[in-house]
């Protein structure tokens, strides 16, 4: 049986053998590897998530496909926001911060244009769904 572990790794495997580009549901998105520290482990964990960009940041969503807590990768980032990113072929160092209103709603509403399943996300749960900006370090947030 296959565990959302197993499948992870074999995302992440398919990012780094084609720079970035992936087939199945993220196949034609924008999808970067989070790499976070453990809010309790202490250890480097890598998650593949799909973003946009606002400007300069890239926006990820907390979604967790409308479940009603937030993925570990969520507690991860507000434990320690200094984040390493891998996009395409390149890694660098990013700082994390959760999104306030307005710009929130429409960081979601941007995710919606390019996945449009995250609008169902977002009907699943009671939960404020978090939108995570993350940008280069002293750089301003949306």
């Amino acid at each position: 049986m296959s565990t959302p572990s197993d499948f992870n790794k074999a995302i992440i495997e398919e990012f780094r053998a084609n720079a970035g580009k992936v087939g199945g549901p993220f196949e034609g998105k924008t999808l970067l590897l989070l790499h976070t520290t453990g809010a309790k482990s202490g250890l480097e964990r890598i998650h593949p998530v799909a973003y946009v960009r606002d400007g300069d940041h890239f926006i990820v969503v907390a979604s967790k496909g409308g479940a009603p807590a937030n993925p570990s990768w969520y507690h991860n980032l507000v434990a320690h926001p200094h984040v390493t990113v891998e996009v395409g072929s390149g890694r660098f160092p990013l700082v994390a911060s959760v999104a306030s209103e307005p710009d929130r709603s429409r960081l979601y509403d941007k995710m919606i244009a390019m996945m449009p399943v995250f609008a169902d996300y977002r009907l699943r749960t009671t939960r404020a769904i978090p939108v995570i900006i993350l940008r280069r370090e002293g750089g301003a947030a949306s």
